[in-house]
Formats: C-alpha cells, structure tokens, sequence
C-alpha cells in the first residue's frame, strides 16, 4: 500500500492471452478446500510488490516464522512491474509458492492458479475483504490489510481555523476550507489535478449513504447526478471546493510526491485520499521535522441516520499458488502473516482477522463517530456498471472527468456545474438504457 494505483500496461494485457491460453499444467479443483496435508518444512517462494521492503521488514518476518516452524526457509522475490510480470509467470507456470493475485487475471480463472482456502462461510468468520476472492462458493484469496476512506488533514491547521471536529455536512466542511483560507496561510484543499489518480478516489464514497445494495441499484439508476444521489453529492463538493477557489491556483503544476511535506508542514491542510496515506504522509513530516501528529484522518462530511459511514476495502488478496510443491508451507506461511505476523498493524492497516483490533490512527478515527462499512459488490447488476461507463466514455473509476469538472469550475472550460452534470446525466442515461434493456 504504498498508493493504491494499480495501472494496467500493454503488457499485462499481452500477459494475459497467456493466461487465458495456457493454464501453465494447473488442474481443476474439484473441493471446498485444497489439499494442504503434509509437514511445514522446507523452502518457500513469496512473490510481493513491496520491494521496498524485501529486505528491510520482510525478513524479519520470515526469521519469526521460521523460529515457529524449524526447517522452514522463506524467500521473498519482489516484482517492481507486478501485474505485468506476474501475470506472464502465470502463464509459464512458475509462480512462487505465494503470491498476490494479479487483477487481470479473471474470478473464473482462480481455480486453474490458485488453491482453495475454504468456503465463504468458514473464512468470513475470520476474515474481513473475503468477496473479491470469491467464485462459486469457494475463497482463494486473503487480503494482507484495509483501509478506510476519507480525507487526510492536517489537524493543527483545522485548529487554527477554529476547527477541531470533523465536519457534518458538506457546507460545513466548505465553511471550514474558507476559514482555513480566511485564517492561516494553509491551501486549504490539494486537488493532486496533475497526477490524476487521486481525483478517483472521489468514487469511493458510496459508503455514507449507509445503503448496502447500493452497487446493485447504481446501475439502475438513469440519473446519478441528480441531487441528493451518491454522484451530485461527491462530485458537487469537488466542484464547489475548486469554485470557491479554496483549492491550489494552478491546478496543472500539482506533484503528488510533492504534496506530501506540503500537508506534513502544513503548507496544505486537506487531501481527500484513503486512510493509507496517513503513514506516508507522518514518515513526510518526521522527515521535515514536523510533527507526525499533526496528520489525521477525517470521514466524509455527511451523516447518514446521524451518523458518519466510511466504506473499507482490502488491499490485493494473497494466494497460493496451484502448482506450489510445497503446499503445506505455503498455507502456513499465508496463515500466520496474516494472523500473527502483525504487518497490518505495521502498516496502520485495518487487520483482516475479525478479532485483531484496528491501529491507533483508525481507532482514532471510528472515536469521531464513524461507522466502518464494507460495501457488497454487485450481484443482481454485477458488471453491469463496468459496461455503462464504457459506452457512455465517463470514466466514473478515473480522473479524467472529474478533471474536466475541475476544468469548469476554475473557469478553465466552459460550463458551470448545473451544465455539466446535465450533460453527464445524458450520456449515462443514453448508455444506461441500452445496458439494462
């Protein structure tokens, strides 16, 4: 979790006309759960994308895991280009032993590479993030953490503006932007325009409207940016922090690794990002010497039932591999790292196991009211919404209309907000009637 990008190149794409036509000598599975029978000895794989840490704080695991099971050895083998280099291991069939599931490969194809850990049931009662890893009854994979969404902020800035509770409503959070800006030297929000990827976190807050089917009725739904809908409520704060000119002047010049002493000195107060950033953003000010207090985390500013929602999710699901010659190990391996080794808690994650208590800066923010909610996928409508933002060309999981949105509300393009998300209105509804026919 170093960011949450995980972007697709022409490569992975290639690599994965090789996993669809060569399963790499892995059979069908036929049970609930793989065959994990044998001793936990002998040597393991470990495929990461942390190669940051593969030789920092991966050993140290390792060293603990082999004290616990003598006759163990654990290698880590990071892949900086992991969805595309992983996924052309796929295809050769030569994986590791575990792995992170990369994301192109498709839910129907995990029985051909993976093993089975259980059935929903068995591993729902341990685990939290187990839907993305499920087909046909049966969980092939466990996230190694989560997070929470939300804004990132700098809390003594807020204080100096005379504000020191989240906000409830959106007018009030706006209200508190203006003091920032009133008040301090603070930009009072950071829109990270140039990188792009953090305007997609805008899409992922369908949580406060506290309504668990809402992936499924989303895409029934002609209209989302009407108001008092999931879509005018989030994009219509972006619009009015931009319009109201409570964001940086020149949107274009944004760096996102710039950002982060920026929030960390105080230079900017909020960034709306997921609960992951708090680390990097507190390592920014220990490096500034800053205070590492200073950096907080802050729901959404709306209540639903008088109460604030964040939706969480899991990071990448860690699995093992089908054609692992060590099986017993690697199940093993995969247990304790995610029950006992206490990486989650290292990384300020939300545990996957359901009896591990959430890290201080979480717990921190579920003491400002927030109920943490893990939004169902789609079932009835499942895919359906993929395949109306692409006919309708609204990048709703991107950033490149939520730029243009930025656009008009600086006076960058033409249009104003009512204009616009009109417009939006209409090439959804058009694509929509067409999908859900």
């Amino acid at each position: 979790m170093i960011n949450r990008r995980h972007l697709l190149g022409v490569g992975a794409v290639a690599a994965l006309a090789l996993v669809t036509g060569c399963t790499g000598g892995a059979g069908e599975d036929t049970g609930t759960t793989g065959d994990f029978s044998g001793d936990v000895k002998g040597n393991i794989t470990v495929l990461t994308n942390r190669t940051d840490l593969v030789t920092t704080k991966l050993p140290e695991y390792a060293k603990k895991f082999e004290a616990k099971y003598p006759g163990t050895k654990v290698t880590f083998e990071g892949v900086t280009n992991y969805e595309e280099d992983v996924t052309t291991q796929l295809g050769s069939g030569d994986y590791g032993d575990v792995l992170l599931i990369p994301s192109v490969v498709a839910i129907d194809q995990y029985s051909q590479f993976f093993e089975p850990l259980g059935t929903v049931d068995e591993l729902k009662a341990k685990y939290r993030f187990i839907d993305p890893g499920v087909y046909e009854g049966k969980g092939y994979g466990l996230s190694l953490g989560g997070i929470a969404k939300g804004f990132v902020i700098n809390k003594r800035i807020w204080a100096e503006a005379g504000v020191t509770a989240p906000p409830k409503t959106p007018e009030e959070f706006l209200a508190g932007l203006k003091a920032i800006a009133d008040k301090t030297d603070a930009i009072p929000y950071y829109t990270n325009y140039k990188d792009g990827w953090p305007l997609s976190e805008w899409n992922n807050h369908r949580a406060v409207l506290a309504d668990p089917k809402i992936n499924d009725t989303f895409p029934a739904d002609a209209e989302p940016w009407q108001p008092g809908k999931i879509q005018y409520l989030t994009d219509s704060l972006l619009y009015d922090v931009v319009n109201q000119k409570l964001s940086e002047k020149d949107p274009l010049t944004t760096n996102w690794e710039g950002s982060k002493p920026m929030i960390a000195t105080g230079k900017v107060a909020t960034m709306l990002l997921g609960s992951w950033a708090v680390p990097q953003m507190q390592d920014a000010a220990k490096a500034a010497k800053a205070n590492p207090e200073d950096i907080a985390f802050w729901p959404f500013p709306y209540q639903t039932g008088g109460k604030f929602h964040a939706a969480i999710d899991g990071d990448k699901l860690a699995a093992v591999s089908k054609n692992s010659k060590n099986k017993a190990t690697a199940r093993a391996w995969l247990d304790w790292f995610v029950n006992e080794s206490g990486f989650a808690a290292d990384q300020q994650a939300i545990p996957p196991a359901v009896d591990q208590q959430l890290p201080k800066g979480l717990q921190d923010f579920t003491a400002t009211g927030v109920e943490l909610m893990e939004v169902p996928a789609a079932t009835t409508n499942a895919g359906k919404e993929d395949e109306i933002i692409k006919e309708s060309e609204i990048d709703l999981k991107g950033d490149i209309y939520r730029q243009k949105l930025v656009d008009i509300a600086r006076g960058a393009a033409k249009g104003d907000k009512e204009s616009y998300f009109a417009d939006l209105n209409k090439r959804w509804s058009a694509a929509q009637s067409q999908v859900m026919q």
